[in-house]
């Protein structure tokens, strides 16, 4: 399954839709809407500017980083089954993550060193790998911030959520961005060759980003994710200077 090409929208504010596989019956879940598909929220502005991603599938569905709490988002997300879990990629993401997890009384997922930022929520932490089932694993990728995380999807030729791991560049290339505030520079670096070794050019087709979405020019994501990976001088960027 191809990604989808950038389609026309009577409003900015409502989802787009990433992937789209098989279409549901009414029969079996009530109303028609697409199994097996991501859509892509538009950017948040409670998490400077984050796009959040929300995976519609028979085991659960997945909340990937908190969207804009409004009433189309709530919506949207209400008409496609709800949220069976809240994968929080990184601090920056939390949001409204209590109002959601009130709403849609959904498993809140976060990396254990940043578990703390959300007090008397309940939320399930990992260390360095968390198999949620057979398609979906959730992988520590520290350095952007101590928890930075990424979820790995296995279905649609394998894609990789990256939260602000990995953020298209101005020629919507993915890498590491530096700034004033990156936790642990070298571990993030660490942390791509990381994923290089753990994946191949047949598990790793694309990336979603977390952020910088609209360097991708309508693709939506990054294709040929494994490949434009390898290509990163890693050793230069260990040597970038942060952008302030």
């Amino acid at each position: 399954m191809r990604p989808l090409p950038p389609q026309p929208s009577n409003t900015t504010k409502s989802p787009r839709v990433v992937f789209a596989d098989e279409v549901a019956s009414k029969e079996n879940l009530g109303s028609d809407f697409a199994l097996n598909s991501i859509f892509a929220f538009p950017p948040n502005r409670d998490t400077l500017g984050g796009t959040s991603y929300f995976i519609v599938r028979n085991q659960g569905n997945i909340l990937i980083d908190c969207p804009a709490l409004d009433e189309i988002n709530q919506d949207f997300l209400r008409s496609h089954g709800g949220v069976r879990w809240l994968f929080i990629t990184h601090r920056g993401a939390i949001g409204k993550t209590s109002e959601i997890q009130q709403s849609f009384n959904c498993e809140v997922i976060i990396q254990e060193q940043e578990a703390y930022l959300l007090p008397g929520l309940t939320v399930t932490t990992f260390t360095q790998e968390l198999t949620l089932d057979s398609t979906t694993k959730l992988i520590w990728t520290p350095g952007h911030s101590p928890g930075s995380s990424c979820l790995y999807y296995s279905q649609l030729g394998g894609i990789l959520f990256s939260g602000r791991h990995l953020l298209p560049n101005q020629q919507g290339e993915p890498v590491p961005l530096r700034t004033a505030k990156t936790f642990h520079w070298p571990r993030q670096i660490k942390n791509i060759q990381a994923l290089l070794d753990n994946f191949t050019p047949d598990t790793l087709q694309y990336i979603c980003p977390g952020a910088n979405t609209g360097f991708l020019r309508g693709k939506r994501v990054i294709d040929q994710a494994y490949h434009r990976l390898k290509s990163l001088d890693l050793e230069a960027l260990l040597h970038k200077q942060a952008i302030l």
